[in-house]
């Protein structure tokens, strides 16, 4: 059974695979303003050195250290990877806090599962386990949200209990419950 796990060089073969079919579909250009997107354009060159892998995995679990400052218009955020074994399925970010942009567009949660593993529930069991991670953070409703054209994350939010707020651009917006989380 899959599980999440703190970023870790154990799944550094399946991550770089994961990060091919990313790429493939599109994923890494400029356009692309998504954490997978950010990190391929930053780190894809370099990741295959198990030193520079190390250290990103390091550096995405440190985010959450709130010991540590982040930069200016960032919050502390917890990612997490979705692995069967030593094979990395996706990935989940919490987001600690809100800022005026990730109340528009990024929420609390976002989401990632590379595109040979997708259609499995995993999207929908990483939501519902990173829900109960925000209750224990003090987050008693989480934001959502997704591209309105998403059939598939938008079905995830709501199969997570996440309720339709509004529509800001082309962006979805929903509310999650996080201290009684449904199962799924």
């Amino acid at each position: 059974m899959p599980e999440l796990i703190a970023p870790s060089v154990r799944v550094h073969t399946s991550f770089l695979a994961a990060m091919a079919e990313f790429q493939a579909e599109g994923r890494g250009g400029p356009g692309d303003h998504s954490s997978v997107g950010r990190e391929i354009r930053e780190y894809g060159p370099r990741w295959a050195d198990p030193a520079v892998f190390a250290d990103f995995a390091a550096s995405l679990r440190a985010e959450a250290d709130v010991s540590i400052p982040v930069p200016e218009g960032w919050v502390h955020s917890t990612t997490l990877w979705y692995v069967g074994g030593d094979e990395y399925l996706g990935r989940v970010a919490l987001r600690h806090h809100l800022t005026p942009q990730l109340t528009e567009v990024g929420g609390h949660v976002g989401y990632d599962v590379r595109p040979s593993a997708r259609r499995r529930g995993y999207a929908t069991e990483m939501t519902r386990q990173v829900l109960a991670i925000a209750a224990g953070l003090g987050i008693e409703r989480a934001l959502i949200t997704c591209d309105a054209d998403n059939v598939a994350s938008r079905r995830v939010i709501e199969a997570n209990g996440g309720v339709w707020e509004d529509q800001r651009g082309e962006t979805l917006r929903f509310w999650a419950p996080t201290a009684k989380i449904q199962s799924v």
